[in-house]
């Protein structure tokens, strides 16, 4: 009897049902595109720029497409466009089947979905519990004397001093963590999962996370042998050459405004003068006049109305960056950046594609009645403990209000928005919290047992560093360096594998520890860490 071939060529239907379905994803894709960008400013400014150009001696009637399609190049429109596509490539979920419910596209997984729904519940009642406790409404009409107040010192915020002892975070990261260990997939038995019963960690479920040599393949830039900032340019020998090189290409990356060639010299790390506009690039966050109008029209609702989270977000800032020696001069930027956040209705586009669903409330006397119920904060972001940390290193690079907002929401609603929401999303806390439990029992697992047996997981620890991205960990230059990666790779995961560096490059101290607190004590003082040899070491200096 003649073996069957294990693998079959696709017959010629196939393969153009194939190609066909891929053709129809990317027409789904393209038209996605073209109605979102329909209602922008850039298609307003672009229609007005085309209709001047016709004005132009050089435009002919007998070529005028070609000709107007020339010149919106040339005036360096069409890159603008450009740039704007690819952002849009960038926050939107890939079309899938038109039919498919919308919380399906959000997030595949019915238990990850049930978990967000009841973790948002929990949430939205701690809020509205703390409300009621301590006769504070969630939102309410400033007094005209208020009004004029808060409009006088804007810009010194720090030096008020509202009494806040009776407010609490609605969580902090460890309650987070909590529910994450108690994820169950109901339909899986891991009894049967040989690589569930070998994994020691706290993250109990089956979710696809890449493996040392598929991370090395993702990361090829971070390689020995390719030039990185955050090493090269320390190198005893030669540190200029390199860097002036590097510099030198990286201002002609800003002049030619490409975001994709932004976001790919980003991978080596950003030169500490150009960031700032490499960053801006790579986000598209152009801060057009639009853009600081929409700013003012958020301030002017902050001193219009006073909400609840208004207070969450005083204490928070008070409770972390004010107590950090790089962040508490930034004091007055993050209280006017967060309180025009919480106001900002454009941020609830991102629910689209976030696996969450932006919490309701009730107007009051109404509670019950759906037609009265109304997104809250407008925003539909609820600030936890250590919220305001993820736009203090941003105070170091952008010192205009306006600008730092946007690039600031850009960040939220590409990146940290996965970092507290519960999903199966490769760059999510929860793929994140597994990457870093499977690299760490993988690569060195004496330690990872040893912490285990002394009820030290090394989860506990590293959690609350990811859930922040690191900020307010790592000193701010190399906090800066990690994030010129995340925004480089387009992902959360070298955050994971930092993570399980930092253990290992401890790996011989905390091999002696006893207990919990002794283990978190050799890892609480992470400043004088250097992030890009620690990565490169534990990626590519190991052999697994």
């Amino acid at each position: 009897m003649k073996a069957r071939p294990i693998f079959r060529h696709q017959t010629p239907a196939a393969l153009r049902k194939e190609k066909m379905d891929e053709g129809t994803e990317l027409s789904l894709t393209i038209a996605q595109i073209v109605q979102r960008l329909k209602g922008s400013h850039l298609h307003s400014q672009l229609e007005r720029q085309a209709k001047e150009c016709l004005h132009q001696p050089e435009i002919k009637l007998e070529s005028l497409k070609e000709d107007v399609r020339s010149f919106l190049k040339t005036s360096g429109w069409e890159k603008k466009l450009q740039n704007a596509v690819y952002r849009e490539l960038h926050v939107q979920l890939p079309p899938s089947h038109p039919a498919a419910p919308a919380e399906h596209l959000k997030e595949p997984l019915a238990y990850m979905r049930k978990a967000q729904v009841n973790w948002e519940k929990r949430v939205l009642k701690s809020l509205n519990s703390m409300s009621t406790e301590l006769g504070v409404p969630l939102a309410r009409m400033r007094p005209p004397v208020e009004q004029k107040e808060l409009t006088n010192k804007w810009n010194e915020m720090g030096t008020d001093e509202p009494d806040l002892s009776h407010f609490r975070p609605v969580y902090a990261p460890k309650d987070f963590l909590e529910v994450l260990i108690g994820l169950r997939n109901p339909n899986h038995d891991s009894s049967e999962d040989v690589s569930a019963r070998s994994h020691w960690g706290l993250i109990q479920i089956p979710l696809n996370v890449r493996d040392i040599p598929q991370l090395r393949q993702a990361y090829s830039e971070l390689n020995l042998t390719t030039g990185q900032l955050g090493i090269d340019d320390h190198a005893h020998m030669h540190p200029d050459l390199f860097e002036n090189e590097y510099v030198q290409i990286g201002k002609k990356v800003v002049m030619d405004q490409d975001s994709a060639a932004a976001q790919q010299y980003s991978r080596q790390g950003c030169p500490t003068g150009l960031r700032a506009d490499l960053w801006a690039l790579i986000l598209n966050s152009t801060n057009q006049p639009t853009d600081m109008m929409h700013y003012e029209q958020l301030k002017a609702g902050v001193i219009q109305h006073d909400l609840l989270v208004d207070n969450l977000i005083y204490k928070d800032v008070k409770l972390t960056a004010s107590n950090d020696d790089y962040y508490f001069v930034f004091e007055d930027f993050l209280y006017q950046v967060l309180l025009c956040f919480s106001r900002d209705t454009a941020v609830l586009e991102h629910f689209k594609y976030n696996s969450a669903t932006p919490p309701k409330s009730y107007i009051q006397g109404k509670v019950g009645d759906e037609e009265c119920a109304v997104v809250y904060p407008p925003n539909g972001v609820i600030p936890f403990h250590g919220f305001s940390m993820y736009v203090a290193p941003l105070c170091f690079l952008y010192n205009e209000p306006s600008k730092l907002y946007s690039v600031f929401r850009e960040m939220y609603i590409r990146y940290f928005f996965r970092l507290h929401s519960i999903s199966s999303s490769h760059s999510g806390i929860v793929s994140l919290c597994l990457q870093f439990e499977r690299l760490l029992q993988t690569h060195l697992p004496q330690l990872f047992y040893h912490l285990r047996q002394i009820g030290a997981q090394p989860l506990r620890i590293a959690f609350k560093w990811m859930v922040r991205a690191f900020s307010g960990y790592l000193s701010t230059d190399q906090l800066l360096l990690l994030w010129d990666r995340i925004l480089g790779y387009d992902s959360l995961e070298v955050v994971a594998v930092l993570a399980a560096a930092v253990f290992a490059f401890r790996a011989e101290n905390l091999m002696e520890v006893t207990s919990l607190a002794s283990a978190e004590a050799v890892l609480a003082d992470l400043s004088t860490l250097k992030v890009m040899p620690l990565i490169q070491i534990f990626l590519f200096a190991t052999a697994i």
